[in-house]
Formats: structure tokens, sequence, C-alpha cells
């Protein structure tokens, strides 16, 4: 996590983010059963209009390594955020730049956010078949599991619940 720089998304990042996003949830086997969530990823400028797009970006390079988008309830992204809490989606991390610490510097910075906002919570939604390192790292966070809010956004993909509780 060293190192990285997280900041909001500029328009000039949009297509590496696109990109980016898209081969991280194909290389995890996430789009097999989702025809045209492929679209709905690479479409950062409605992310952006909804939502805050996070990057975390090489110091030296600018190279954009990673991006989330963090949503409160309302959005039209906001899957399972209610009063006070706040919602991260769609974070991915270039295949080839993981293991840099990106994926975990962008979630904190969505629960920093939160935090600021005066949140009580931040939830996410995560695919029942999602990688190991991906859970762990959540865990590491502090998420833990709320199976009531498990849901399913089309039939055959199965999303699990978490929740990360914020100090009042």
């Amino acid at each position: 996590m060293t190192g990285l720089t997280v900041r909001p998304a500029t328009p000039a990042d949009y297509a590496a983010i696109a990109r980016l996003t898209v081969a991280a949830y194909e290389a995890d086997g996430q789009l097999k059963d989702e025809p045209g969530y492929a679209e709905v990823l690479a479409d950062v400028a409605t992310r952006a209009g909804a939502g805050v797009v996070l990057v975390a970006a090489d110091p030296v390079t600018g190279a954009v390594l990673g991006s989330v988008t963090f949503v409160l309830p309302g959005s039209p992204y906001a899957e399972l955020s209610g009063p006070g809490e706040a919602e991260f989606r769609m974070l991915a991390v270039d295949p080839a730049a993981q293991g840099r610490g990106a994926g975990q510097a962008l979630a904190r910075a969505c629960v920093d956010r939160a935090v600021a906002l005066g949140c009580t919570a931040v939830v996410i939604s995560i695919r029942a078949g999602m990688a190991e390192a991906a859970r762990r790292l959540y865990e590491r966070i502090g998420f833990r599991r709320v199976p009531q809010r498990d849901w399913s956004p089309v039939p055959g993909v199965r999303l699990l619940g978490l929740r990360l509780e914020l100090p009042a």
C-alpha cells in the first residue's frame, strides 16, 4: 500500500479505469454469468456522475492501478446501503498490478470517506465465488458477513452482503 496515491478520478482516467475494471472482472471469472455487465463496468462517466470514483495511481508514473466507486443511499449504484450507511462497488485492480496494495488502499479510502461523512457503517456486496485474496482483504479491514443482505441481481449470480461498523 505504501507509495500509492488515492485520488478522485478525472475524465482523463476513465479509459484506463474502464479497461482495468473489465480486465479484473474477467480475470476473476465474474463476467461469465452476467451478459452486458462489462458495458456497465466500462461506463465510468455514468458511475462518476452517480457517486465518487476513486483511483489508486502509481505516484511516479501516474498510471492508474485500480479504481472503486463510492456511493451513498439513493444513488442508482447503491445496492445495499440504507440510511446512515455508505457503500462501495466495482473495486478493481489491474491484474498486472495486483499485490501492490491498491485494493486495500481503495477500500480504506472508502472507509475514511464514510467516516468523514458521519456514516455509521459501510456495506458491500461480494460475489459468492470471489477470489479468496479479495475476501481476506475485506475481513482484515473489519467487514463481517450479514447473510440477511445476500441477494441475486440475475439468476445464477449470488452476492454476499458484508458490513463494517464505523466508530460513533
